[in-house]
């Protein structure tokens, strides 16, 4: 439950719950969240003398005023801002502003009670951005405003409660400007909007801070962050016939695009399968002879074919036929209408746990109706352009993609990976799963390819179509950053396989 990501929505409702049927009061779960801060703070950053708090009139700013009185225990002095005025704020932030002023035993607190009287000439060691909370959903204005401007200037790294000042709690969008953090202490779960559109930009490091809320008031979150430790790496198990370790089927290429077959089997061979079959227009055979000489090739066709075509359907149908394996279908597949025909009698016809990718996504796109045989696994691995076909209208932000994806998921009963930042992987269930790093070196032409080749491969090694899709983009990240601790400059796709 700690990786569950809650709207603004579901985060007012677990407090409100909490407080009313769990008898723990509001003042109490600010002063767990705020010391929870402060002890990350403390033992994270060493030398500190002086803080400057940003204060709005909620419980956001109640929280920053917890993380002051811990910190002025240990001789941090706090000067305060608020910029609403100290005349309005909530009850609980208002008993948190009286009791720092009983702990200041140095005369180590200053407070302005507007942004018009603050000296803004001094000097910080960090910044608290304590302003607004996930309550946000209009532009901000006014002396807010100047206050997010004035901080995302400063030399001093600014450290915001549960969300950044600015940031929508739920897309992820900047609210005509936005805090940029260094880090965010999330109380009591972590907020949609930290991962999506802008977010992660603004977030900075994003620190966990757990609140005693019950577990099934979280029972309506349906967005996890993907958590490497939640899928199992069995060992190999060598010594096995070939056949019995795992069978990939990849139905791909056509003339001028064969090379997205060729990294796709690289990438899918490389995880440990006992076989790679590529299926291909006979015409392209001598292409994969060549550059893919572990790889077994079954061509269809004669010489004269370099795309798929109908007439092809009965011989792959049997191909796929002859061992227990999944497919991948799409690479390189190109967008003939006789190859778009061919992809869609095949997907009605098809048995086998399937990934599609790629020129397939195209050709299924294009098809009103979707004939997917009873007991087959779909896992669809769209790019943001790819998925945009599927919609009746453009997706043209991350909230919108979590959604369709999680809509279209659920009413299909398949699974999809849409591929971006951040990738989501949506499940038949209606759960999604958010990555939480970049992943715009997987947008590259040919990382795609790779990423296909090693979500088919797991689903080849019987891993669910979930599992399948999170250990390929978590395999992606660990190769990522492999490569990135010893080279520099962007990665090629075949530093992924």
């Amino acid at each position: 439950m700690s990786h569950c990501l809650l709207t603004a929505q579901q985060s007012r409702d677990i407090d409100r719950k909490t407080i009313k049927e769990m008898g723990i009061d509001g003042f109490t779960l600010m002063e767990i969240a705020g010391s929870s801060a402060a002890k990350a703070i403390l033992s994270g950053r060493a030398g500190l003398s002086h803080g400057l708090y940003l204060c709005g009139k909620g419980n956001n700013a109640g929280d920053a005023l917890v993380v002051g009185r811990y910190l002025m225990q240990h001789n941090i002095a706090a000067t305060l801002v608020f910029l609403s005025g100290t005349g309005d704020l909530s009850a609980d932030a208002e008993k948190n502003l009286e009791l720092l002023r009983r702990f200041d035993s140095r005369n180590q607190l200053t407070i302005f009670e507007s942004w018009e009287d603050f000296d803004q000439t001094g000097t910080w060691d960090f910044i608290i951005d304590g302003m607004l909370g996930t309550g946000l959903d209009s532009e901000l204005r006014g002396d807010y405003l100047k206050g997010v401007h004035w901080a995302n200037k400063q030399s001093a790294p600014v450290l915001s409660m549960d969300i950044p000042t600015g940031l929508h709690a739920d897309t992820g969008e900047a609210m005509g400007a936005c805090i940029r953090a260094e880090q965010t202490f999330a109380f009591g779960g972590r907020k949609q909007g930290h991962y999506l559109e802008e977010g992660p930009a603004k977030t900075g490091e994003i620190t966990y801070c757990e609140l005693p809320f019950p577990n099934h008031y979280k029972a309506s979150c349906n967005t996890f962050l993907l958590d490497e430790s939640w899928v199992e790496r069995p060992p190999a198990q060598p010594g096995r016939h070939k056949y019995a370790s795992g069978v990939l089927y990849i139905i791909a290429g056509s003339e001028g695009l064969t090379g997205a077959a060729i990294l796709a089997a690289q990438s899918a061979w490389a995880e440990g399968l006992g076989a790679v079959i590529i299926v291909c227009p006979r015409g392209l055979l001598s292409v994969y002879e060549h550059n893919l000489p572990s790889i077994i090739k079954k061509p269809v066709g004669d010489a004269t074919d370099d795309h798929f075509k109908p007439k092809h359907l009965s011989r792959t149908l049997e191909i796929i036929g002859e061992k227990e394996g999944a497919v991948l279908l799409g690479p390189g597949l190109g967008r003939h209408e006789e190859t778009a025909s061919f992809v869609s009698r095949f997907l009605s016809r098809n048995s086998r746990n399937t990934v599609i990718d790629a020129d397939a996504l195209w050709a299924l796109a294009r098809s009103r109706q979707w004939n997917k045989p009873d007991n087959t696994q779909w896992i669809l691995t769209p790019h943001p352009g790819e998925l945009s076909r599927f919609a009746d209208h453009p997706i043209t932000n991350d909230y919108q993609r979590l959604h369709f994806v999680q809509e279209v998921s659920s009413d299909h009963q398949i699974t999809i990976l849409s591929k971006g930042m951040p990738g989501i992987i949506g499940t038949s269930s209606g759960m999604c799963y958010v990555t939480n790093y970049n992943t715009q070196y997987f947008a590259r032409a040919g990382n795609g390819d790779v990423l296909a080749g090693k979500v088919g491969a797991y689903l080849a090694f019987d891993r669910t179509p979930d599992a399948s899709c999170a250990e390929g983009l978590l395999q992606g990240k660990e190769k990522l950053d492999r490569y990135l601790e010893t080279a520099q400059g962007l990665p090629e796709p075949g530093d992924f396989i």
